[in-house]
């Protein structure tokens, strides 16, 4: 009973460590009541039991507005999270008898490999609920983020955790806790004094954020006037110097969409026209009777449409089904009739601002949440991005601001300032410091204008080298766990165990 109580008090500081109660300096104390329950297992089954509870407690919890769509959508990535976690729960398991230092390198580099598994499977991964991501509400220790990002903080954070854990044992093993600690005040240190910051070009960039009038029910006419929203909420930002305006994502599309629509293109081209500004939209169009596309386009200060990026990371079974033929008895599913078409890669825009070059790199909502994929835009040139998202289908439910709470960290990782545009969620500016202003309101529409400057110089340590030190502490667990079960004492373990 006890253990299952930890179990619930760890899910129960982890949910409260992201939006909506966002308490970010939890997160290094909430894995601490989970690992200590899984020390003191007694069984296989026991361990995967306690795994899956605090993965379906946690997730379930921090993904309720999910279940806004419906349980078809909510219940299956619970339970394939909770899954996730009695898997780690079960390596743990094996490690549960060994010298403190062991278990701690396990319990460490296996949450690492979890989460890195996570993101990428299956259909591409979930990366919410990552351990690093609520260190990006503490100043200071967040610039850390250019060094190590959200997958290096996620390692020092159970660094901490676990060896909390080991400090409540009779062996009083002090090494991993102070090892953890000293970490923990370094990257303060260096996060205050070396912060990250876009010290290049200023940008005056305004968000237009038109709304829906019928989000998640799509009512008849939706897209017109969604369209309509934007366009005239446009036509009202004075021409005084604005260099960039952006619309979220969807904000075009069906009938209105400029790539094919002469006359909204013409509409579109004559506001950037007028504004002598570029404009940045994001929306849909068909590709065949079996497809679509999700794309942003940027129309040039001449009013002409110059580039356009196509999403890469579609959402499983909200932008396309897999195994659509074997799951059509689903009803829910029919609201996707369609598969995204996937684009091929990141593009970067190029921008001429009072004669200084700005590269623009954008990428659009689900994405934003996958730092890979914002790595991917800085690493082929950008040194500004664009995070157009949309979120009309989630409520009034956390949905917005967990997403930015990732871009923020992901910015800061990456060192370049953001524009996050939505038409129906928040929309807000973030810098390279991870610094947010004021976002907008859910459901509303409005306009709101800051400036952004774009990133001059060599760029972050993380963006060059990537998740160096979650790989690294995975790579430790697994050696450890080589030649721990393959040593002399592990095989007396074993023994014993059969026996």
């Amino acid at each position: 009973m006890q253990s299952v109580l930890a179990v619930i008090v760890s899910a129960a500081l982890m949910w409260a460590s992201f939006p909506p109660l966002n308490a970010g300096f939890l997160i290094f104390v909430a894995p601490a009541p989970f690992l200590w329950a899984l020390r003191r297992v007694r069984s296989k089954r026991e361990a995967a039991g306690l795994g899956f509870l605090f993965g379906f407690a946690f997730f379930g919890g921090m993904l309720w507005w999910i279940y806004v769509i419906g349980a078809v959508a909510w219940v299956p990535l619970t339970c394939a999270l909770g899954v996730y976690a009695a898997l780690y729960a079960l390596v743990l398991y094996l490690a549960r008898h060994w010298p403190p230092w062991r278990w701690w390198v396990v319990a460490v580099g296996g949450w690492g490999a979890w989460e890195f598994m996570r993101a990428r499977f299956p259909l591409g991964g979930f990366p919410w609920g990552s351990v690093g991501y609520p260190v990006g509400t503490i100043p200071g220790i967040r610039g850390a983020a250019q060094w190590i990002g959200p997958t290096g903080l996620g390692v020092i954070v159970m660094a901490f955790a676990a060896a909390i854990v080991l400090m409540t044992e009779e062996e009083r093993d002090r090494r991993p806790l102070e090892l953890a600690t000293g970490l923990i005040a370094l990257l303060l240190m260096a996060g205050f004094i070396f912060g990250p910051r876009a010290t290049g070009a200023e940008v005056d960039v305004v968000i237009v954020q038109g709304n829906s009038p019928c989000p998640a029910v799509h009512c008849e006419g939706e897209k017109e006037q969604i369209y309509n929203s934007h366009y005239a909420l446009t036509r009202q930002i004075p021409a005084d110097g604005v260099d960039l305006v952006v619309w979220g994502e969807d904000s075009f599309g069906g009938a209105f969409n400029p790539t094919f629509n002469p006359e909204v293109a013409a509409q579109m081209g004559s506001e950037a026209k007028r504004l002598a500004a570029y404009l940045l939209a994001g929306g849909t169009r068909s590709a065949g009777p079996e497809n679509f596309d999700n794309l942003n386009i940027l129309f040039s200060p001449e009013g002409a449409i110059a580039g356009e990026y196509l999403k890469q990371h579609p959402v499983p079974y909200g932008e396309y089904v897999p195994f659509r033929d074997q799951l059509g008895f689903i009803k829910e599913l029919q609201q996707v009739p369609r598969d995204m078409r996937r684009g091929e890669g990141p593009v970067v825009f190029d921008l001429d601002v009072d004669g200084k070059e700005v590269r623009l790199g954008t990428v659009i909502s689900f994405e934003g949440a996958f730092i890979r994929h914002m790595r991917a835009e800085v690493r082929e040139g950008a040194n500004l991005l664009v995070v157009a998202t949309n979120e009309g289908s989630y409520g009034r439910g956390p949905a917005s601001d967990q997403l930015i709470s990732m871009v923020r960290l992901n910015a800061v990782s990456l060192g370049v300032d953001v524009v996050h545009a939505a038409v129906t969620g928040r929309s807000t500016f973030i810098s390279a410091g991870g610094s947010i202003a004021p976002p907008t309101e859910l459901f509303t529409a409005d306009v709101i204008r800051g400036t952004v400057r774009v990133r001059e110089g060599r760029r972050t340590f993380y963006a060059v080298t990537g998740d160096w030190l979650q790989l690294l502490a995975v790579l430790a667990a697994i050696v450890v766990l080589v030649t721990g079960f393959w040593s002399p004492r592990g095989f007396k373990i074993r023994l014993g165990a059969r026996r």
